[in-house]
């Protein structure tokens, strides 16, 4: 079980020559250490330059924001938060299939915290002055963190797997930094293309020309220690929207509008986290450890928790749009934030239910087809009816978990099998 072996600590290293080497992990290393917290801490950060970024191509002139500019520019924002997480899931990954208490991964994690911050800072401006600077932190990161575990693994089976990851991230390197050197169209078509190949090579086995591939289903984690850490990102993206909301307010006026529009701001984010938490986002764990294939509900519960994040980075855009502008009408591309981010939210969420319990609740479903069927009425209300209605939506869910669970003992995970 899960709790049974994150309460027992299995030797990570072998011994190899008088040295000791580094070795995949055969139990659970439990809870995150302080160094991936630290870590966390940068995408706070990070998250917020998303959120500025995102803000910027909205809150322009209206009618340019109902145009192909704010098409464009969320496009690219999601890019940016793309490379973000790709950099975080791998750091996270790797700490769940090797002991994160080795001096070779926390290096690994402190070059994936140094990477992150300068990406971070290079967002706001990452298509137009700092391209360059936002691309060699991305391409260091990803390049370093498979180099490191190839040397640190010595003669261990899974250091083939490292030196094909380290060739496929050197091969779609030379796109990020390329396309820094470019356009700003041919920066983002050579940066998606490598976003692609990269997420491609990794749910194909990481496969490269006479070296072979590899099974993700075949791969050891420690459930405990990689559920841990999908719930620790989850709370710094709602955390995040609790900043952006904080900070919108904070820049005045005090009038009843805004003070409103921030109050309804701050109960969504309270409900998107009782949302996550109720049953599903407790037992994660213990549904990847029943799992038959425990790396395959772990890769999966990897996009489920982006999609999840992606919304909750859009409920804050919205919020921190409609604290600027309470009383006014909504373009479509803000209501796609205000309204959007709650619909994929629950999205993501109805996923993750399903890789616990094999099943989704009616009440997702049925949120997310009235909120779409809002959508043509909320363009026409001013800002605070159209967050309220997002609102009531997301209380009816997490009261309809409530009353499903009232009563009753506490439900088991049930993984697909």
């Amino acid at each position: 079980m899960p709790g049974e072996l994150g309460r027992r600590r299995n030797a990570l290293t072998v011994a190899n020559g008088g040295r000791t080497r580094l070795a995949p992990t055969s139990g659970d290393p439990g809870r995150a250490t302080f160094l991936e917290l630290f870590f966390d801490l940068v995408y706070v950060f990070a998250l917020t330059r998303i959120s500025a970024r995102a803000f910027e191509d909205l809150a322009v002139e209206k009618g340019m924001a109902h145009g192909w500019t704010a098409v464009t520019g969320g496009g690219k924002t999601l890019l940016l938060l793309l490379a973000l997480w790709a950099v975080w899931q791998g750091t996270a990954w790797t700490t769940s299939r090797y002991d994160p208490q080795h001096t070779w991964l926390q290096v690994i994690v402190i070059t994936a915290l140094a990477c992150s911050m300068v990406m971070g800072v290079a967002i706001p401006r990452a298509f137009t002055a700092t391209g360059v600077m936002f691309a060699v932190a991305y391409v260091v990161a990803q390049v370093s963190r498979p180099l490191i575990l190839m040397i640190a693994l010595g003669p261990h089976p899974y250091r083939r797997l490292k030196l094909r990851m380290t060739i496929i991230y050197a091969a779609t390197g030379a796109l990020w930094i390329g396309g820094a050197l470019l356009s700003t169209n041919s920066k983002v078509v050579l940066w998606t293309a490598a976003l692609f190949a990269e997420y491609l090579a990794a749910r194909c086995g990481w496969p490269v020309p006479g070296l072979g591939r590899s099974t993700v289903s075949r791969w050891d984690i420690a459930p405990e220690h990689l559920s841990d850490r999908y719930q620790q990102f989850f709370l710094v993206a709602l955390g995040e929207t609790i900043l952006v909301a904080g900070f919108a307010y904070s820049k005045g006026p005090y009038d009843a509008g805004h003070a409103a529009a921030f109050g309804l701001a701050l109960a969504t984010s309270i409900v998107l986290w009782r949302i996550y938490m109720q049953r599903a986002g407790q037992i994660l764990a213990e549904a990847v450890g029943k799992a038959r294939h425990p790396a395959t509900v772990g890769r999966s519960s990897a996009d489920t928790h982006l999609v999840m994040v992606i919304g909750l980075t859009a409920v804050a855009i919205g919020y921190e749009l409609v604290i600027d502008h309470p009383i006014e009408r909504l373009p479509m591309a803000w209501v796609a934030m205000v309204i959007g981010g709650p619909m994929l939210f629950l999205a993501g969420r109805a996923r993750f239910e399903y890789e616990v319990f094999s099943r989704v609740s009616p009440s997702r479903w049925i949120a997310i087809l009235v909120l779409l069927a809002s959508t043509p009425l909320v363009v026409r209300v001013p800002g605070l009816v159209a967050a309220a209605t997002a609102l009531v939506v997301l209380i009816a869910v997490a009261v309809a978990d409530t009353r499903r669970a009232h009563g009753r003992p506490p439900e088991a995970a049930a993984p697909p099998r």
